[in-house]
């Protein structure tokens, strides 16, 4: 028999009404981004990470500096990027206490200036008018929230989380360019390494093709225009288990993080697209025997991008994000203004003509905060792991 339950609407009380979604990621490792692209600086807080871990100075230093602005194919804005870590790391042995650990980077070469003329006008294909809608009001200096530059705290994080995953696990996190407009690389996800990747301004480990990607992206540079492209990732050494059933699937996880990068606007896993022309007997991954493994189980191939079922089966996992083109073009463009009337915008400022060198670090990271998150998540999972 059924017991009818009477559900009445919550009244919001102050937590309510003051609480502001959407900048913090994960559950058990859990991230928040704060700062505007030309505020003071951009940061991160990170809840969950345990204690006792040698704090990763250098690899976060390293990741930083693939991202930073001012690189080749990039724009001229130039920022160390150096991060200063606010709590959460003991002074003396550099370990990590396992209370929040805040980390902040100053920004030194934003110019407001440059962006005075947007305040009455809303750029195609941006954030401003959206931003105005939803909030009333907006940063307009840089695009705020809305700039690729918040990406800093996240991957400032996904280092320490990748850190992390490399110690406990021996788990390695690989992204490169693997597609810009219409030139398409071909790599092997189980050998490339991210030496490769750092080979060339590009970042595309095919050496055959890098230069043709890099022509494409000054092409559109000369032109005033941008190019989009597609950045494919692989991670090794992930053992199996990993993932939550139904609505917290690794699977959704990953897509999840990947499409709240800025440009984004695609993710596949596995064969992706490609498997809707397959068929099953071509698609499934028959399972042999792998002794050295445990449990002693491995696929004979990888077509399910090392998911199934939402969970983490122990192959590589390899995925790929589709990046648009840079919003920001500097030939003349019809907008409106913020009564609705016509206008016309041209663009000012410093801005990539491509997002996707600097976006492989991204991706890095957000993949290694969802692995974190799941790892810690998969902690306690089964009774008998409780067991003292």
């Amino acid at each position: 028999m059924c017991r009818r339950v009477t559900v009445r609407p919550l009244r919001p009380g102050p937590a309510t009404l003051l609480d502001v979604p959407g900048n913090s990621f994960g559950e058990r490792f859990r991230v928040t981004t704060f700062g505007e692209s030309h505020g003071g600086g951009v940061g991160v807080v990170i809840d969950g990470c345990p204690a006792g871990h040698v704090f990763p100075d250098a690899r976060i230093a390293a990741q930083l500096a693939r991202r930073r602005p001012g690189q080749p194919l990039g724009s001229t804005r130039r920022e160390d990027d150096l991060v200063e870590v606010l709590s959460g790391v003991e002074p003396h042995t550099l370990r990590t206490l396992g209370t929040p650990i805040a980390m902040i980077v100053r920004n030194n070469d934003a110019r407001a200036g440059d962006y005075e003329a947007l305040r009455e006008v809303y750029r195609p294909s941006h954030a401003d008018f959206t931003y105005d809608t939803r909030y009333g009001l907006r940063y307009v200096e840089g695009g705020g929230r809305a700039s690729a530059r918040e990406t800093v705290g996240r991957v400032a994080a996904g280092a320490l989380a990748e850190d992390l995953l490399a110690t406990l696990h021996g788990i390695e996190i690989v992204a490169w360019v693997d597609r810009v407009e219409h030139v398409t690389a071909n790599v092997d996800p189980e050998l490339v390494r991210r030496e490769r990747v750092d080979a060339n301004a590009v970042r595309c480990p095919d050496e055959a093709v890098a230069p043709a990607m890099t022509a494409a992206i000054e092409d559109a540079r000369k032109s005033g225009d941008t190019v989009g492209g597609v950045i494919r990732a692989a991670v090794r050494n992930v053992p199996a288990g990993l993932g939550e059933p139904v609505f917290d699937k690794l699977t959704a996880q990953l897509a999840h993080a990947m499409m709240s990068l800025p440009a984004s606007r695609g993710f596949e896993i596995g064969e992706g697209f490609a498997a809707a022309a397959m068929r099953g007997t071509s698609h499934n991954d028959a399972f042999v025997p792998a002794p050295a493994r445990t449990p002693p189980i491995a696929t004979a191939t990888n077509h399910s991008g090392g998911i199934q079922g939402g969970i983490s089966n122990g192959e590589t996992i390899r995925f790929a994000v589709a990046f648009k083109p840079v919003a920001t073009v500097f030939v003349p463009q019809v907008t409106v203004t913020r009564a609705g009337q016509p206008a016309e915008y041209r663009a000012r400022g410093r801005h990539d003509p491509c997002v996707l060198p600097r976006a492989v670090p991204m991706v890095e990271a957000m993949a290694a905060l969802v692995l974190c998150d799941q790892i810690l998540r998969r902690a306690g999972a089964r009774v008998d792991e409780l067991m003292p």
